[in-house]
């Protein structure tokens, strides 16, 4: 062991210091198909112990990459075998809960899954939610700025996060723990550490915002015949359920063709044979306002199909099959994972623009599957196709990524850029904003241990 491990494991002892083979029976992703490549996988207790390896790496110029619970579908943690990997699965406490002020103190390898079930024990809601929950960490939520299916309601995660605790990449802990609403007493320091990939410093803990327990959710799950009904019935619907319309979630056939009609995972909430369906979310206590705007809607011809969830277990079930990430991956790959954002207006051109494309170009045997967040302008977007390879990812990504700009799109709405992405970060910002990126990522971390090599490259 390198006397550089030896001081880490001075630091963390030897329960929080894997190497050698250990190292390489761990999963490098979430779908396990990857093993780890990391040099070693460090895993601290405490804020304190974090910054004491950071510390240690920063001196010896040796490369960390913090991790979470390997969600990401951007290879933002990805860690080669020069590169330490910082693992936060002992750093999972939830060490508050202020039920009064409503807030939640939260160590950064809490999963969501847990913080959510904390805040409803305690008659609250934390407002991300996503498919991933039970293995995403608040660590990785807040690197990424994760949004996931309540952003149309609550916002992003950035508005859920009040303050928090990082470590520079010289070691130093900036504790900002902020549990106030209001507090423009300088800069808003936690900015610099939300939705930047890790680059920037290392997220220990946060204090997370709390919203009041929702009234019963009301869920539906519709059917369209065209985009245009798609995008009335979610004017439409706005404006009868106003700020208690919380998702507005849209499948494409081919999604919901893919994951119901072609799978056994499955019972279909609505017939197949139609061009859209739209899970529908509200939290009203009037049941008839929440039917009445619906029969309104199918009355006019803006609905061609609905079924009201009766139940908790038919909510669940319909919400399974827009969050099965795992049956739509095995249908799918080996093939390319899109999540971009671009204007509602834009968004049936462009959708059947990348399904033509991905024909015309890979021919007989590629497919397209689309769905997404349409409420915040966010589609995720699976190609696949037969003999799948590195040339075929690098036509898809042009097919994906080179409208966006004529059309005021993003090349990422909620994963980040990681990666995979970081050749068309100068598709969604200027050359300007990239170069400020760079002189924060070298104000901060001109060693560049930290996360080397995602957002952007070192030298490009």
């Amino acid at each position: 062991m390198s006397e550089l491990l030896d001081e880490i494991k001075n630091v963390v002892g030897d329960n929080g210091l894997i190497t050698g083979d250990e190292v390489h029976q761990r999963s490098g992703d979430w779908r396990g198909v990857t093993r780890c490549r990391a040099k070693a996988i460090v895993r601290p207790a405490s804020t304190r112990e974090v910054s004491k390896v950071v510390e240690i790496c920063n001196r010896q110029s040796q490369p960390l990459v913090a991790a979470g619970g390997l969600t990401g579908l951007v290879h933002g943690v990805d860690a080669g075998p020069d590169e330490i990997m910082l693992s936060f699965e002992r750093m999972t406490a939830i060490e508050n809960i202020d039920a009064v002020g409503r807030t939640m103190t939260v160590q950064a390898g809490a999963p969501l899954e847990k913080v959510q079930n904390a805040a409803r024990d305690a008659g609250l809601h934390y407002a991300v939610d996503l498919g991933a929950r039970g293995s995403a960490t608040i660590g990785g939520n807040i690197s990424t700025n994760a949004g996931g299916n309540q952003v149309l309601r609550y916002g992003m995660t950035r508005e859920q996060v009040l303050g928090l605790e990082a470590v520079l990449a010289d070691g130093t802990v900036i504790s900002s723990m902020n549990r106030l609403l209001k507090n423009n007493s300088g800069y808003d320091l936690k900015q610099l550490f939300i939705g930047t990939e890790g680059t920037l410093g290392i997220v220990t803990r946060a204090v997370l915002k709390l919203a009041p327990q929702p009234h019963q959710p009301r869920t539906a799950f519709l059917a369209c015949d065209s985009f245009e009904a798609v995008a009335r019935n979610f004017s439409t619907l706005g404006e009868s359920y106003g700020p208690s319309l919380t998702s507005f979630e849209v499948m494409w056939d081919n999604y919901y063709d893919l994951i119901v009609a072609k799978s056994d995972r499955h019972q279909a909430p609505v017939p197949h044979g139609h061009k859209f369906y739209i899970i529908v979310e509200a939290n009203l206590d009037d049941e008839a306002r929440f039917a009445g705007a619906l029969e309104t809607n199918i009355d006019s011809g803006l609905i061609a199909d609905a079924a009201i969830a009766q139940s908790g277990p038919q909510r669940d079930a319909m919400w399974a099959i827009r969050d099965d990430i795992i049956g739509l991956m095995m249908a799918m790959l080996p093939g390319a994972v899109f999540d971009v954002s671009l204007p509602i207006t834009e968004m049936a051109a462009y959708a059947e623009d990348v399904s033509t494309k991905v024909s015309s170009t890979f021919g007989e045997g590629a497919r397209t599957v689309i769905f997404g967040h349409i409420g915040d302008g966010n589609l995720h977007i699976v190609i696949s196709a037969p003999e799948w390879d590195e040339t075929k990812i690098r036509q898809s990504e042009e097919i994906v990524y080179a409208p966006l700009s004529a059309i005021g799109g993003a090349i990422s709405a909620e994963h980040g850029v990681g990666l995979e992405k970081r050749e068309y970060l100068k598709l969604s910002r200027s050359g300007d904003e990239i170069a400020l990126m760079r002189r924060l990522k070298a104000a901060l971390d001109p060693a560049g241990i930290l996360n080397p090599g995602k957002v952007f490259t070192a030298k490009s």
